[in-house]
């Protein structure tokens, strides 16, 4: 039985690796980037855990530089535009090495899988991750999670967050059509609204989201990137049209985007 269990674990890690790299589609998500690039950039594949039901998580880390960019997709499994922008990103960043001089990104392009593939804004517990996490602000329910950092997914954030202890975070969602901030983030929202059509707006820090947490709580200057609803309908290369370049900003701040 271990045998049998091993190799199926080296499948669902190599399957994780080359869906989040493109190379195959797991069932009902997104678009994927197909190719990637060879490029000098020193990258890393990371299954940093499981969800709920079992689903592999990956984080993709590119480059070894000392300014830290954190960008989340997909935490709520019905918003899941941003997972294929995520993996074009990836492509963008390896075609462009010189980007990455002196600085890391780090990528997670689902965080909600069990979310994406049963179409649900929640975790498979049917727990909203965005509002799982140890803020100050959190409210204690079923939806919430009886107990902070309750989920395995938002755990595996957290210990991101710890681990890499990032400059600033952007978390994409949708469907508010604006790009808000939380701590202290203003400059670079302002910064990564100069490159798409989304205005900046601030919505306030939701009670145990991500943006309590890391911007409040931890300071960390965190943008909710909110596109629209209709962004689901577009492909990946038309998703960078319209919203590489801010991402891009993300990476670069304060930098221009060249």
């Amino acid at each position: 039985m271990y045998k049998r269990w091993s190799k199926f674990s080296a499948l669902c890690i190599l399957f994780g690796v080359l869906a989040f790299a493109g190379c195959v589609e797991p069932v009902r998500y997104p678009e994927v980037v197909r190719e990637l690039p060879t490029s000098v950039i020193p990258s890393r594949y990371h299954i940093v855990g499981t969800s709920v039901q079992r689903r592999p998580i990956m984080c993709l880390e590119l480059g070894t530089g000392s300014d830290v960019t954190f960008i989340i997709s997909t935490i709520h499994g019905n918003e899941a535009a941003g997972t294929p922008l995520v993996r074009r990103l990836s492509w963008y960043l390896r075609e462009n090495p010189a980007i990455l001089n002196g600085r890391k990104v780090v990528l997670m392009a689902v965080a909600n899988p069990d979310g994406m593939v049963n179409g649900s804004r929640y975790n498979a517990k049917g727990v909203d991750l965005n509002r799982n996490f140890e803020a100050a602000n959190r409210i204690n329910t079923k939806q919430t999670g009886l107990l902070p950092l309750s989920e395995p997914e938002a755990v595996i954030i957290k210990q991101l967050i710890q681990a890499y202890k990032p400059d600033r975070i952007v978390s994409i969602h949708q469907p508010l059509n604006c790009i808000d901030y939380d701590g202290p983030a203003q400059m670079l929202a302002r910064h990564m609204g100069q490159y798409c059509a989304l205005p900046v707006k601030k919505l306030g820090a939701r009670p145990g989201s991500l943006g309590s947490y890391a911007g409040v709580t931890l300071g960390i200057p965190i943008i909710t990137f909110e596109m629209l609803q209709a962004d689901s309908e577009l492909n990946s290369i038309a998703l960078w049209q319209k919203y590489g370049r801010a991402l891009l900003a993300a990476v670069v701040y304060p930098d221009p985007v060249r």
